[in-house]
């Protein structure tokens, strides 16, 4: 699975090419500064396409059909990134889970063990594996899948934080543990530096995301999983979310609708991301109003 990572700074002198998240691919940046190509993904390249004939288009990256280079196909969309001087770019995972039902339901076909999950899940949490498990020294890919999303803020809040990168180029991932709200407001803080100006636009921003979304036929007709809202501000007091990141949003069986606020039962497909959107609000919400 590619997805397209945004943390491609413009002009490889003035920022360092990164990518917070750890997206999978190859990002290549035009000539002229303001499109960005990404290995090719046929599911992107499907919901890109569809988003910009939806009333979700201001809120996504523009697409701009496919090249090749090389015998590689890429997908050419818009440099996020571009009108900003320095920027800050946040990136936060939406939804209370980030893997399809279809990946849980193979995944237990053959529910081998494995040690390289089982390492990472003791990394986080030395306390986290079963008895038995420790006996093995492994895990199985359903256990280590749902367990994942319970020890950050995914399960309770319905998003997460991928990763910040500040304005002097220093990145952090270091979020798979913010799980309260109390610890996400203080990552926020430090990610605006207390600027309220910031957090007043951001919550325009969201509001008019979260009206958009209510009434989108895309949105109501597929499972959003993996995708996130990317953050972006600089000094300059210039502020703006977008949707990313559609490498796993499949389309529902023809008449089904989701509310995506609904819980999730297996089966029911519900993503959560209505409900992670309204607590992103509520946190910033919080934070602004507080201020004196």
């Amino acid at each position: 699975m590619v997805h397209w990572s945004p943390f491609v700074m413009s002009f490889k002198k003035k920022y360092p090419w990164i990518q917070l998240a750890g997206h999978a691919g190859i990002c290549m940046q035009t000539h002229t500064h303001t499109h960005i190509q990404m290995k090719h993904c046929e599911c992107e390249q499907r919901c890109l396409s569809l988003l910009m004939k939806d009333v979700l288009r201001p809120y996504v990256p523009g697409y701009h059909g496919d090249v090749e280079k090389d015998g590689q196909k890429y997908n050419q969309m818009e440099d996020l990134l571009a009108e900003f001087d320095f920027p800050c770019v946040m990136d936060c995972k939406m939804g209370v889970r980030t893997y399809l039902e279809e990946e849980l339901t193979k995944a237990r076909k053959k529910p081998s063990l494995r040690p390289d999950m089982y390492q990472k899940m003791i990394e986080v949490d030395p306390q986290a594996p079963t008895p038995k498990e420790h006996e093995q020294q492994a895990v199985t890919k359903p256990r280590y899948m749902q367990w994942r999303e319970t020890i950050s803020s995914t399960a309770t809040l319905g998003f997460r934080i991928e990763g910040i990168k500040k304005e002097d180029g220093t990145v952090n991932r270091d979020f798979k543990k913010t799980k309260t709200r109390e610890q996400v407001t203080t990552a926020f803080h430090d990610f605006v530096k207390g600027n309220n100006d910031i957090l007043v636009s951001y919550r325009a921003r969201l509001k008019d995301i979260r009206d958009t979304l209510e009434i989108s036929p895309f949105f109501k007709t597929h499972e959003v999983i993996g995708s996130s809202l990317l953050f972006v501000h600089d000094n300059k007091g210039r502020a703006k979310v977008w949707m990313i990141d559609f490498g796993k949003t499949t389309p529902l069986p023809d008449g089904e609708e989701l509310t995506h606020r609904a819980s999730w039962v297996e089966g029911n497909r519900e993503d959560g991301y209505l409900f992670g959107l309204d607590s992103v609000l509520d946190i910033i919400s919080s934070m602004v109003d507080s201020e004196p």
